[in-house]
């Protein structure tokens, strides 16, 4: 018979080795997450780098809708919004269109737009050459801004998917080291 001591010992240990798997397992979903949305094209997001665009077969006799939707982050002081809802485009053609975007508090931020794509099979064939997603924006205190957006939708979109929808929500990454040197007027 073992001393009522060792058992609990043991316990213990085996609780706070199943504790310390438990968080890192959480820690380990993030990446699986990603790693299995990517593969199975169903998260939504778009590359962060922008796509080359080369002369492709324009498919006239196809029109996809494409929405366009954006938010921002609560609490920060931006208008920010598409110049047109909704376009209709033909998969292979390039397409312009901006985002307004409009600080309405007294000093400078920094915006940064995450974009994301539905239906997530989209998101693979929704191709950006430009895109201010790409780069943090930078607005002065009551300062206005066309953020452009150039895309295409690749040919080889699957024919069931009739309509993408970009949605974009922008976040305040205003350093505040940052926003004092632009209130200076040392950075514009």
């Amino acid at each position: 018979m073992t001393a009522p001591g060792v058992s609990h010992r043991k316990l213990i240990i085996g609780l706070c080795l199943g504790c310390v798997g438990m968080f890192g397992f959480g820690f380990a979903l993030v990446p699986l997450y990603d790693v299995l949305c990517e593969q199975l094209g169903i998260n939504g997001k778009t590359s962060s780098e922008a796509a080359q665009y080369s002369q492709m077969q324009v498919d006239e006799a196809r029109t996809v809708t494409v929405e366009f939707m954006a938010q921002v982050q609560p609490g920060m002081p931006w208008e920010f919004g598409p110049a047109v809802k909704r376009l209709e485009v033909h998969p292979g053609q390039l397409v312009r269109t901006d985002f307004l975007a409009h600080n309405l508090s007294s000093n400078a931020l920094v915006g940064q737009a995450i974009p994301s794509v539905s239906p997530g099979q989209g998101a693979a064939y929704f191709n950006k050459t430009e895109c201010f997603c790409f780069n943090q924006q930078v607005l002065a205190g009551k300062d206005s801004a066309n953020l452009p957006l150039i895309f295409f939708v690749d040919p080889d979109l699957p024919e069931s998917i009739h309509t993408l929808t970009l949605s974009y929500t922008l976040y305040d990454i205003t350093d505040k080291d940052l926003a004092g040197a632009l209130q200076a007027g040392a950075m514009k």
